[in-house]
């Protein structure tokens, strides 16, 4: 019936005579933070990473080098034996339009046999470059070993490379990737436990105790029953309609529910490498006093030369001659107030014109005084 949905009773009783508005949910679509399909994800609904091993052919002479990439040669005798060429023993093809690669792909949930999915594939000896490369048919094994998709196609590659006969060359983004379109057809389905059991389990993307005691809360006020239980700080398990048709029904309900999710707690996060900081919106102080300068210390060799009087009887000689100077930032302390928030940190660091290196320094003192509210993360 169309605008209105069954009520939770009659999917999970089996009766499909009593409709629903979607009106009738309170959280239906109301415009709130998040929905529960942003939040969390549905236990065993996952994807699934594929492998295979395989040959590009009908390369521009930028294929592997087959003195140092001996399994290039081997994989396409073998090939060749399996369509029935035997080549002489002893020969080993020197081929420069070939070039051994791995193809990777994400199985996705539900795939079925025939459906079609997108592949990477990656140069695995020394080739300079796939463009205009076919990939020949090849297996796509999950973890178990078992084949569930058959990759082929021709490769569309982003990069590109240009070089000079005095071994001078320019390359352009990473032309030994490549990735085909639609280029694995699904063979076998990954059995799922989605229509299995009376209940489902929603996990959440990050775990919160308070996150999912109210995502609970939400659906046992939305469907006017006590369905949802908050497991730990991560699951969610809600009671779900046996039918497949039905749970399917009742899934799509539930992902567009929303909610406000809990606050992240308080967190400074620097990456070490780049000097990038960034800290959360929770992070205050405690009352703390910070004198931050710099020393500078600059030793300059400025040789001179001694020239003796043209009767003196010496020799010309170098003297050296070192100028030292030593120079101190006069940066003014300043002080934190107590519960001192965000922008008043960043404002105060600012005046004070620490580079971001100090201001790591800056953070770690802080820290190491306990007057940062807040936890540190180097990565």
């Amino acid at each position: 019936m169309a605008g209105s949905l069954l009520t939770t009773s009659a999917i999970l009783a089996g009766n499909e005579a009593e409709p629903r508005d979607l009106g009738q949910f309170g959280n239906w679509n109301s415009g709130g933070v998040e929905r529960i399909k942003d939040l969390a994800t549905i236990a065993g609904v996952r994807d699934n990473q594929l492998i295979g091993y395989g040959l590009v052919v009908g390369l521009d002479g930028t294929g592997d080098q087959t003195t140092q990439a001996p399994f290039s040669t081997q994989s396409l005798k073998n090939m060749l034996n399996q369509l029935g060429v035997t080549l002489p023993e002893g020969v080993n093809p020197q081929t420069k339009n070939m070039a051994a690669v791995m193809i990777t792909a994400d199985l996705p949930p539900f795939a079925k046999p025939g459906q079609r999915m997108d592949i990477t594939v990656s140069s695995l000896g020394n080739s300079k470059s796939l463009r205009g490369g076919t990939l020949l048919m090849t297996p796509l094994k999950g973890a178990d070993g078992q084949v569930y998709a058959i990759a082929q196609g021709n490769l569309t590659v982003g990069g590109f490379g240009a070089g000079g006969a005095d071994g001078s060359r320019i390359t352009v983004n990473v032309p030994s990737v490549g990735r085909i379109p639609n280029g694995a057809t699904v063979e076998r389905e990954v059995p799922t436990s989605f229509n299995q059991g009376s209940h489902l389990t929603l996990n959440l993307r990050r775990p919160d105790f308070t996150t999912a005691y109210r995502m609970a809360d939400t659906i046992n006020a939305s469907f006017g029953e006590e369905l949802a239980q908050a497991l730990d700080g991560s699951s969610v398990q809600v009671r779900a309609p046996v039918n497949p048709n039905q749970r399917v029904t009742f899934v799509s309900m539930l992902e567009n529910l929303t909610l406000e999710a809990a606050e992240p707690p308080a967190r400074v996060v620097i990456n070490a490498r780049t000097g990038t900081i960034v800290m959360g919106a929770g992070v205050t102080v405690r009352p703390a006093a910070i004198s931050h300068g710099n020393l500078t210390v600059t030793i300059s060799e400025d040789p001179a030369v001694s020239q003796p009087g043209a009767f003196a009887g010496g020799q010309t000689a170098v003297v050296p001659q070192s100028d030292v100077e030593i120079a101190q930032e006069q940066n003014r302390m300043f002080l934190f107030a107590p519960g001192t928030a965000l922008g008043d940190i960043v404002e105060a660091v600012n005046e004070v014109g620490a580079a971001p290196g100090d201001l790591v320094a800056i953070l770690e003192a802080l820290r190491e005084a306990g007057a940062l509210r807040a936890e540190l993360v180097v990565i």
